[in-house]
């Protein structure tokens, strides 16, 4: 008599555990789910001009600096100060203004990736990514230097 109790017993035991399993095993893979979602970056690149109907929304512009226009950073006076224009594909230009340090070769850089926000007519940037594509492209003439310094 005690057998088949133990027995159903066992039998109930095994399948809720499998189930509480299944059920454990399911909430972690979409918290796991739910946590990768959010921690990719959706967001696009905009021009100026998505950028400005955006206001203080974070967004990506790609750009180039307006060379015609003198930066405005100095480090002497505040080394956390960088201003200058940038210009967009459409040819839209706008204000930037990057409260940290210079990047080096700033000037040199091909194209821009500005994070941050438009507040008003003028970008608040929070960080910038230089595309510089000729650093990475040989320079025939600097390699026929090398290889005939080398010989």
């Amino acid at each position: 008599m005690l057998t088949p109790v133990l027995r159903y017993l066992c039998t109930v035991i095994y399948f809720t555990m499998k189930r509480t399993h299944i059920v454990i095993l399911v909430a972690i893979a979409i918290g796991i789910g739910t946590l990768i979602m959010m921690s990719v970056d959706f967001s696009t690149y905009d021009t100026i001009g998505s950028a400005k109907e955006k206001q203080g929304k974070f967004v990506h512009l790609i750009a180039r600096i307006d060379k015609t226009i003198p930066l405005d950073y100095n480090p002497a006076k505040d080394p956390n100060y960088l201003s200058f224009v940038a210009t967009d594909s459409l040819g839209e230009r706008t204000k930037v203004i990057y409260h940290n340090t210079k990047p080096p070769e700033l000037e040199q850089s091909d194209r821009i990736v500005l994070k941050g926000r438009m507040e008003g007519d003028v970008f608040q940037c929070s960080e910038i990514l230089l595309k510089c594509p000729s650093k990475y492209k040989d320079d025939k003439k600097v390699l026929e230097k090398t290889v005939s310094s080398t010989q």
